[in-house]
């Protein structure tokens, strides 16, 4: 019994200094300048050819990047093997860590939303970050038009971010009385025109304004770095996010519907 107590003391001493000693190790100093910006290091792990991966954080999101064997170059973006595997994919899946959003999704049920698409009964429920001059906004909205007529309901989202319009075109979408047909009409216009008033500022509905807000920190909660960010459950439950407009071949997983045909010719580079 006394001679395992010593080796697991000895064992644990020999943690502690290789901990240390980790610690201790310099980054490359490739990496000086992206630390000195801001920017975390999460992780390290072994790469292809040589190559030492790198897990980064800033301001909650993740990214990678890989150094030489002679630590002097910095490498962003996809890293590609000779049979056209994408490995940073592959390394993203197994050293970043994935977060759980199923605490915040219950949030997007109580946020400030406007209800378009199936209203009863619908077959599937996504949601939708959404600024009034945000133009892919306006593109996916085109976008899932048949998929709603299929029975998928979007609740959109309005935020705030582009400009100081986006907060009056939001609240007057959520203060008006049909909320769906405001939002309709802002959309086919591609919120324009537009003149600014203080019949829809801040400080003729404040409430509306705040809930707006509120809606920004909600985004951001998802990590969604701009709009149009949907949020929706897949089909094992799961919360999902994309940040920015999708691929038209993406709706049908997003949707969890059959593909519809989109003839729009706007949105073919979306394909």
């Amino acid at each position: 019994m006394r001679h395992r107590k010593q080796a697991c003391l000895a064992a644990l001493a020999a943690a502690v200094i290789a901990a240390n000693v980790h610690a201790a190790e310099a980054l490359p100093r490739v990496l000086d300048q992206v630390v000195k910006s801001g920017v975390k290091v999460v992780r390290q792990f072994p790469a292809e050819s040589g190559l030492t991966g790198w897990v980064l954080s800033q301001g909650g999101t993740y990214s990678l990047a890989y150094t030489t064997q002679d630590s002097k170059t910095l490498i962003a973006g996809a890293l590609i093997d000779a049979d056209g595997k994408n490995l940073s994919k592959f390394h993203e899946q197994q050293f970043v860590p994935q977060p759980d959003f199923s605490a915040a999704y219950g949030r997007l049920e109580r946020s400030a939303f406007i209800v378009e698409g199936a209203i009863k009964d619908p077959k599937r429920v996504i949601y939708v970050f959404v600024d009034a001059n945000c133009p892919f906004c306006h593109h996916l909205w085109r976008a899932v038009q048949p998929y709603e007529a299929i029975g998928l309901q979007v609740r959109w989202i309005p935020v705030a971010t582009l400009g100081p319009t986006s907060l009056p075109k939001a609240i007057a979408v959520l203060s008006a009385k049909d909320k769906t047909a405001a939002f309709r009409q802002m959309e086919t216009a591609q919120g324009k025109p537009w003149t600014n008033t203080d019949r829809f500022s801040e400080r003729s509905h404040p409430a509306v304004a705040a809930s707006v807000q509120a809606n920004g920190e909600l985004m951001e909660l998802f990590a969604i770095g701009g709009t149009p960010g949907v949020v929706w459950r897949d089909k094992q439950g799961k919360v999902q996010v994309r940040s920015g407009m999708p691929r038209l071949s993406e709706l049908p997983a997003i949707t969890g519907l059959p593909e519809q045909k989109i003839s729009d010719p706007d949105l073919a580079r979306f394909r």
